[in-house]
């Protein structure tokens, strides 16, 4: 496996008045994660990217984490930190984001 961490940030934009996680919110979150992973030198060994519809909407802005299968919703972007240095960094899931499914 080419890396330990896989995170896909749902971006996906339903149409108006549809409940979703939104391209805006979405992408802002990608690149949160992307820039926290860069500055704390994990590229090498985890990896985030933005997905299409990760079948959570209710629960959005929504993702997922593999290879555990954590899915973490209303994610905001205060949470990113903490996501990346408790769940991707140390393996202790963040419970209070986590969705039950």
């Amino acid at each position: 496996m080419k890396f330990k961490k896989h995170v896909f940030i749902c971006t996906n934009q339903r149409p108006d008045g549809k409940e979703c996680c939104g391209e805006g919110r979405g992408m802002a979150l990608v690149e949160a994660f992307k820039k926290e992973i860069k500055d704390r030198k994990l590229s090498i060994e985890i990896r985030a990217q933005r997905a299409g519809c990760i079948d959570v909407c209710t629960y959005g802005p929504a993702l997922v984490v593999y290879p555990e299968g954590i899915f973490y919703g209303k994610v905001e972007l205060s949470d990113v930190a903490e996501i990346v240095e408790s769940h991707l960094v140390n393996n202790i899931v963040v419970e209070r984001l986590k969705i039950p499914v």
